[in-house]
């Protein structure tokens, strides 16, 4: 994997084995409403869901806007109540954020984190630390095998390898399964939803720059909120639904 300013993580061999998902996608069209995207078709773990993960039958649906004026853009209405900011950052961001460029194909992987997330029934949360820590790691790049320029064996958006037990190449450059990988890690850190970004992230990467998590919490929030037709990132939402 790209080495974007830290050595691999040298996360244990605890995740031993790591079984893939099925993943499904479901478009509901109606005159301006919203597309409803189906996550997982089983979810990996057992787990609560949230108001912001309905359940219809075993699927898990993900609310996003569908803009077809520039005044819809603006104010987007929201088919499930969007997450609120308590929710997404209960102890607040850190000063000095950062924010990358958003471009429709990394929306792309960050609406498929989100996607793992609700299928496994976790809070809003735990997207924002998920999405937070890809950009870390790869810039929400899926990362293939590139020769010197890869932090040894890693792969994915996380920066996962399979020498460390994560899974195998072809399951870790697949992003709904590497989310779901690194979501597998943090709830089995204690008091993660409770700690600051950056300490749950960190307790998952064991990265030697364990601070630089935190400068992307306001922007992970920004992306989680765009697929609920909200925030400053919406229309790039539009483009991937």
């Amino acid at each position: 994997m790209v080495n974007f300013d830290r050595p691999i993580s040298t996360f244990s061999s605890r995740l031993k084995a790591i079984s893939s998902a099925r993943f499904g996608v479901r478009a509901v069209a109606a005159v301006g409403a919203l597309a409803l995207v189906t996550g997982l078709a089983t979810p990996a773990v057992a787990a609560t869901p949230t108001s912001h993960a309905q359940a219809v039958g075993n699927v898990a649906m993900v609310p996003a806007a569908k803009v077809t004026t520039a005044a819809a853009q603006a104010a987007p209405v929201a088919a499930v109540a969007a997450p609120s900011l308590q929710e997404l950052h209960p102890i607040g961001t850190p000063v000095g954020q950062a924010t990358l460029p958003l471009s429709p194909d990394l929306m792309k992987n960050a609406q498929a984190i989100i996607q793992a997330g609700q299928a496994m029934g976790l809070p809003p949360r735990a997207w924002v630390i998920a999405v937070a820590t890809s950009i870390q790691e790869t810039k929400l790049v899926n990362c293939g095998y590139l020769g010197a320029s890869n932090d040894a064996d890693s792969l994915g958006l996380f920066q996962q390898r399979p020498s460390s037990g994560w899974g195998s190449p072809a399951q870790l450059q697949d992003p709904r399964y590497a989310a779901t990988a690194f979501y597998k890690a943090l709830i089995q850190v204690p008091n993660w939803d409770k700690m600051p970004l950056t300490a749950a992230a960190q307790a998952v990467q064991v990265s030697a720059y364990p601070d630089r998590y935190a400068q992307w919490e306001a922007q992970a929030g920004d992306i989680v909120r765009a697929f609920f037709g909200q925030g400053p990132v919406v229309s790039i939402a539009h483009q991937v639904m």
